[in-house]
């Protein structure tokens, strides 16, 4: 599983990193968390607002820091 971070590096964008590596972490999951902050790059995810997550090339969430239950919840699915 490969999961993006995208966002220019805000407190947001960073407190969303910093969930789903916990999520990622509590659930065992193998899954490669990276971020982007060339804003000149999220058009090619089609991502008009951050903080945003990227799900093996899918945007599965954009525009709030969610909780970790819900991140837990999108790495299941």
């Amino acid at each position: 599983m490969e999961i993006l971070i995208v966002g220019v590096g805000c407190p947001k964008c960073q407190a969303v990193e910093k969930v789903v590596k916990e999520a990622v972490d509590e659930l065992k999951i193998s899954a490669k968390v990276s971020h982007l902050y060339d804003i000149k790059e999220f058009p090619k995810y089609k991502v008009t607002i951050t903080p945003a997550i990227v799900i093996d090339g899918k945007v599965v969430l954009a525009g709030k820091v969610p909780s970790k239950e819900e991140i837990k919840e999108l790495l299941k699915k």
